[in-house]
């Protein structure tokens, strides 16, 4: 397809979304449903103006989803303003790590009995579609950095947390296949895969954002230098963190989370607004926001907010990518009833009874605890684990079951969620409302 029809495909497409954004935010559908539809359009079973193969073009892929993945997950962290010492943290933390085990164990076992995978195949496929998506799943995300709902908190914090914490798991299905290094009865594995990639990889997250953001800070408070560039200073800590922490065998993608946890604290008296408004005094000029961006109680909460608005705007133009690629590549799956069966359990059984064991004895309702239950959003993590197994080697008859079981759960996710997250959450704020009004009155 040539480069024109590609810019005009594009360019409609962006324009759509402009124009009808705020009625699709009224609507059942979500931006990603419209993507998906247009990408399975221009695939082969429609245009064929765009028809990438998994098994053809797995490195591009894997390179592309990752970009998307580092994105998110920065922005993810950017997102999360709650101090490490509030007791909500513990609720992204049990789902993240319990909830994501649980799941891939359940997974392993419903691909083993129902699928006829091998062990080593089945732990893999749970490692691949454990993962929830930090970017389809925006509409259930916290809206600021001090949002307290419990709910949303934790649907936001998982989304950050499980993609790191996942990739051993992937790890361990590859190695029980023959095609990763597990170490003697598994002790490499054990200590470089999973202890120091998880540790290792939020030590190193966190200091290369504590650092750059205070460095920026200082600078800008105490010499009116390192103004401006706030686009740079997002894309470079990004490949800061994720670098440093991949030469270091740790996990790049917790690196990248933990960095924009780190860069978000670097500030004093968070404002809702900190940028100037628009109007005829004036105060949308080089000067006013000079004043902020130097002032020393504002200094760090504007270049955070400038950092987190340049990252939502990367995150969704990645979005708008993969689904359409996750669209295009719709015609190498193959739906058969043990397929359908499988969706079925991984929405309304796994996933619910993961989270539910994982979260007993929480302190969360009912409503949040059947929410968290249900927005298990899968989505470009899935997308990248599935293309980094096939890049060590899957072999074609487990490669195409992995292709087509992760794409058609990726969609059916996509649509069954995107349908219900608009009403669900409505009706989850008036019911919090009520709630509140009626503790209220006694």
């Amino acid at each position: 397809m040539s480069f024109s029809v590609w810019a005009l495909i594009i360019g409609a497409l962006m324009i759509t979304m402009v124009l009808a954004g705020s009625l699709l935010k009224r609507l059942p559908i979500s931006p990603s449903m419209l993507y998906l539809a247009v990408g399975y359009g221009l695939g082969s079973a429609g245009w064929g103006l765009m028809t990438p193969d998994p098994r053809l073009m797995p490195g591009v892929l894997e390179r592309v989803a990752e970009v998307a993945l580092l994105i998110s997950l920065f922005s993810v962290g950017l997102k999360l303003g709650l101090p490490f010492s509030s007791k909500q943290w513990r609720l992204p933390l049990r789902l993240a790590f319990v909830s994501m085990a649980l799941t891939v164990a359940f997974i392993a076992v419903t691909g083993f009995y129902l699928l006829g995978l091998p062990i080593g195949a089945a732990i893999l496929l749970g490692g691949i579609l454990a993962p929830t998506d930090p970017v389809l799943a925006s509409e259930v995300q916290v809206d600021e950095p001090d949002d307290r709902d419990r709910l949303r908190f934790s649907l936001t914090g998982e989304g950050g947390l499980n993609d790191g914490a996942a990739f051993p798991l992937v790890l361990l299905g590859l190695g029980l296949l023959g095609l990763h290094d597990l170490g003697i009865a598994g002790w490499r594995w054990l200590t470089v895969d999973v202890l120091w990639a998880l540790v290792g990889g939020l030590v190193i997250g966190g200091l290369c954002g504590a650092m750059i953001g205070k460095l920026v800070v200082y600078l800008r408070t105490h010499h009116k230098e390192a103004l401006g560039l706030d686009e740079f200073l997002a894309l470079g800590l990004v490949a800061l963190a994720y670098g440093a922490a991949q030469l270091a065998f740790a996990s790049g993608f917790l690196a990248v989370f933990a960095a924009g946890l780190a860069l978000q604290r670097i500030k004093e008296n968070y404002q809702a607004r900190l940028v100037p408004n628009d109007g005829p005094a004036g105060l949308q000029d080089k000067e006013a926001h000079l004043a902020v961006a130097t002032h020393p109680n504002l200094a760090g909460a504007y270049m955070t907010q400038a950092v987190r608005g340049f990252n939502e705007q990367l995150e969704r133009i990645a979005e708008l990518v993969i689904v359409l690629v996750v669209g295009a590549m719709l015609p190498h799956t193959h739906v058969d009833l043990e397929t359908i069966i499988f969706l079925v359990l991984l929405f309304v059984v796994l996933r619910p009874l993961s989270v539910w064991l994982g979260l007993i004895g929480a302190s969360v309702s009912g409503d949040q605890r059947l929410l968290i239950s249900w927005f298990g959003i899968r989505g470009i993590g899935s997308i990248y684990y599935l293309m980094f197994a096939l890049n060590h080697g899957l072999s074609d008859t487990l490669a195409d079951q992995a292709i087509s079981l992760t794409l058609t759960t990726v969609a059916v996710s996509i649509v069954v969620h995107g349908i219900s997250v608009t009403p669900l959450m409505n009706l989850y704020a008036r019911r919090k409302l009520r709630k509140n009004r009626r503790n209220e009155s006694r």
